[in-house]
Parts: C-alpha cells; sequence; structure tokens
C-alpha cells in the first residue's frame, strides 16, 4: 500500500520540478487522437465514421432522404439508394459529391462510390 502512495508522490514531485515525460508544446487533441486511434488498430475505422458523418453534409437535402451509407472499404463509400431513379441522379451528382467530401475531409476522403438499390429508411 505505501508503494502506490510513494509513487503517486513521486509523480507530482516530477511533474512539479518540471520533469516530464515529453517536451515542446502540448498537442491539440485532433493531432493526438488519430495516431492513437491507428496504434490501437481502429484507424481505418474512425475514418470511416468521419466520411459517414459527412455523407449527409456532402449528398445534400435532395438526396438525403433517399440514400444511406453503409460504409467505406478501400476508399470507396457503399451506399444504398430507394430505388433506378434515384441511382441515376446521384451518378450524375457524384463529382459534385466528392468535391464537397474533399472540401470537408481533404485527402482521407473516400475516392469513389458504390451503389445498391436498398431501403434507406
Amino acid at each position: 500500500m505505501q508503494q502506490d502512495g510513494d509513487s503517486g508522490r513521486n509523480f507530482r514531485r516530477r511533474a512539479a520540478s518540471g520533469q516530464a515525460r515529453r517536451s515542446g508544446p502540448p498537442e491539440s487533441i485532433a493531432d493526438l487522437l488519430p495516431r492513437l486511434l491507428d496504434e490501437v488498430g481502429l484507424g481505418a475505422t474512425a475514418q470511416a465514421v468521419q466520411v459517414i458523418r459527412a455523407w449527409d453534409q456532402a449528398v445534400g437535402p435532395t438526396f438525403l432522404a433517399h440514400c444511406r451509407p453503409d460504409g467505406v472499404r478501400n476508399g470507396v463509400i457503399h451506399a444504398r439508394v430507394r430505388d433506378s431513379s434515384w441511382m441515376q441522379a446521384l451518378q450524375l451528382e457524384k463529382p459534385a459529391i466528392f468535391a464537397r467530401l474533399r472540401e470537408l475531409l481533404g485527402d482521407s476522403a473516400p475516392t469513389d462510390m458504390r451503389l445498391r438499390i436498398g431501403s434507406v429508411d
């Protein structure tokens, strides 16, 4: 029991004396989190979540009720659309959608999309 208290005091002494483990300016969580997720093997999952969150904004209100993203694999976003007419409309809008995704996500934006007809409810 005494050791736990001693190590806590030692840590506080080191911190108070400026003996931190790393030097330099503090890192922002936005810089630290992607590295941490990569280290624990969740980097691709986190990137897919960012793409799916940006999807709604990228497709805009016209398409929002008629398509849903299923996921991202190898830089390709997979999505379901209500029917073939919405699939065609979404394909025609593809360049604008990807331009908006690049604005929102930068280099981590998907490079292609695969659509299938299915339930979007």
